[in-house]
């Protein structure tokens, strides 16, 4: 199993050092930190440890000007290698990366005093001393030290045990987590093209595997982890990609991700860490795995805010940053994000009313209260913010709300009831009228709520209630009973648009009349009484064969305005088939 640490402390305490002694390989890559023997860019190095795991060290500068790089390092590792000299002791970097240790909420770690050659043994004690006792007030809380030198030797065989119990107390990675890789170092190898590394925390890569960068795909055609080709890599390792794809757009600060399954969000709402909201000015940056980017911060609660990304990041819920002010060269602040789709600001009095929200929220992905604040969501979009499932989708992907789902079906009843009282003749509430009249997204959401709800019921695309048919006025109902005393004396003589008009019967009179089944509407203007299509079939079928239309007329006693329509009617409906472009037969359903 490999596990990964990262160093810190101040410049020129001897840091990358120490990771040459334990792993006697050379973390620093830049010849121009061989020439001034400091750390500027992030090394790498690796070792076995005393039980048979490997250890790789991210080895970040301690540089004042290249904080921003040790955050780079930092950011994606679960697990640190604090380090002290024993003779300077506490100095201003190592409080600096101790905050951004704590801003970030870094549980695990181990503290080396180094270059304890250097120093007497009451010296290297004060050191150790000073720096458990700052360690402790941070996320880190009591960790063990071990006095060491890189230069001697002297310590190490400690250093690595302690280094083992270390990598044995830290959580299990979730190896089926959805990739988010962020790159630390991009370069070109000749005859393989781009290749990018950095630390996967949680999550499986293979060769083959698609991720998405930025806009685009771009394809893994081969990884190494610790220099050494692989087919698949778990998490956590140190991981080099081989990619094929467009991969401008990528360099550090940018992540490969999972394709589909993560959010670009530009707006966050955070809980902090540190300084009060209203202390914090107003333009920050925002520093999250290998990324940072520019924010503005709106103070919402004493420790809530929301942050606006110059550019929008993949971020979830419960993922943990920290807020740095590069021109004091200081962490104000760690933030937890709490909410990856705040809603906007529409009305007086919303973000006070979304202070007193996020005060209830722990950032901790509840789905079951994530669906409560939002009523609808995806299943993928809750998901994709890093939020289980909390229930079934209720239609679709869709999940909802139990509460808003029976307040939705308590206003689709009263919608349906409703349009049913202001037109008794089409008594039927559209899906998509529903729809919007519920502000719904999808119109599958009105077709399962039809389902769930009492007393509604779903036909031909409308939703009826108590009324499931129309329900004709007087006038229109003595029009449709005349129509149909004519039709009882002559089924299929029906009555041509001069006698529908004389009557009264518009197309939608003669559509609700259909629909109350009193009258049966087989073409455009052209009506006949309820089952005797049914009884044109019969007669036709009594012809004992093939048939033209000039036949079924005469057989009928129609005319060929009536006759015409009821034939293609009696080919939907089963009754007849097409022979030829003139003949039909009659089918079974006929007999």
């Amino acid at each position: 199993m490999t596990h990964v640490v990262a160093t810190a402390g101040h410049v020129d305490h001897g840091k990358s050092t120490l990771v040459r002694a334990l792993t006697g390989m050379e973390p620093d890559r830049l010849e121009e930190e061989r020439r001034r023997g400091l750390t500027i860019e992030l090394g790498f190095a690796w070792t076995a440890l005393p039980g048979g795991d490997r250890l790789a060290f991210v080895d970040v500068p301690g540089h004042e000007r290249l904080v921003g790089t040790m955050l780079a390092g930092v950011g994606p590792v679960p697990a640190v290698m604090f380090v002290v000299a024993a003779d300077q002791g506490w100095q201003r970097q190592s409080e600096e990366h101790l905050a951004v240790l704590d801003a970030l909420g870094v549980r695990h770690g181990l503290l080396a005093v180094t270059r304890c050659d250097l120093a007497g043994p009451g010296t290297a004690a004060l050191a150790r001393e000073e720096a458990l006792a700052r360690i402790a007030a941070t996320s880190l809380g009591e960790v063990e030290p071990v006095m060491v030198s890189g230069a001697t030797g002297d310590g190490l065989d400690g250093l690595r045990a302690a280094l083992e119990r270390l990598t044995a107390s830290l959580p299990a990675p979730d190896a089926d987590a959805d990739v988010r890789l962020w790159i630390d170092r991009v370069f070109t190898v000749r005859g393989r093209g781009t290749v990018v590394t950095g630390t996967l925390g949680a999550g499986t890569i293979a060769a083959g595997d698609r991720l998405a960068a930025g806009g685009g795909l771009v394809r893994v055609r081969g990884l190494q982890s610790l220099k050494e080709d692989r087919d698949r890599v778990g998490a956590v390792a140190r991981v080099a990609l081989n990619l094929h794809g467009d991969v401008r757009e990528l360099r550090r600060g940018r992540a490969l991700l999972a394709p589909g399954r993560w959010l670009a969000a530009g707006l966050v709402d955070v809980r902090l860490r540190g300084e009060p909201a209203h202390d914090l000015p107003r333009e920050l940056t925002l520093h999250v795995g290998t990324a940072a980017v520019p924010v503005h911060v709106r103070p919402l609660g004493d420790d809530t805010a929301r942050l606006a990304l110059r550019r929008p990041l993949p971020l979830r819920v419960g993922d943990v940053a920290l807020l740095r002010d590069p021109g004091a060269h200081r962490v104000p602040a760690g933030v937890t994000v709490l909410d990856v789709r705040p809603e906007p600001f529409r009305r007086r009095g919303a973000a006070a009313a979304r202070a007193r929200e996020l005060a209830s929220m722990s950032g901790r992905p509840d789905g079951a209260a994530e669906l409560r604040r939002r009523g609808l969501i995806t299943r993928a979009e809750l998901a994709a913010m890093g939020v289980p499932a909390p229930s079934e989708p209720v239609a679709g992907d869709w999940l909802a709300d139990p509460g808003h789902w029976a307040d939705l079906r308590e206003r689709l009843t009263a919608a349906v009831e409703e349009h049913a009282a202001a037109h008794p003749t089409d008594p039927g509430l559209p899906a998509d009228a529903a729809r919007r009249a519920l502000g719904l997204p999808d119109r599958a959401l009105v077709e399962a709520l039809a389902e769930a709800g009492a007393g509604l019921r779903r036909r031909d695309g409308r939703i009826y209630g108590r009324a499931t048919a129309p329900e004709l006025p007087p006038p229109v109902r003595r029009a449709v009973d005349a129509v149909r005393r004519e039709l009882a004396g002559a089924p299929f003589r029906a009555p041509d648009a001069h006698r529908l008009a004389d009557l009264g019967l518009t197309p939608r009179m003669l559509a609700a009349a259909a629909a109350a089944g009193e009258l049966l509407k087989v073409g455009d203007g052209i009506v006949l009484l309820p089952g005797d299509d049914a009884r044109a079939a019969a007669l036709l079928a009594g012809l004992g064969g093939p048939f033209t239309l000039s036949e079924a007329r005469r057989a009928l006693g129609t005319t060929r305005r009536v006759a015409v329509p009821l034939l293609e009617h009696l080919d939907a409906k089963g009754y007849t088939v097409r022979v030829d472009d003139l003949r039909r037969r009659c089918t079974e359903e006929a007999g």
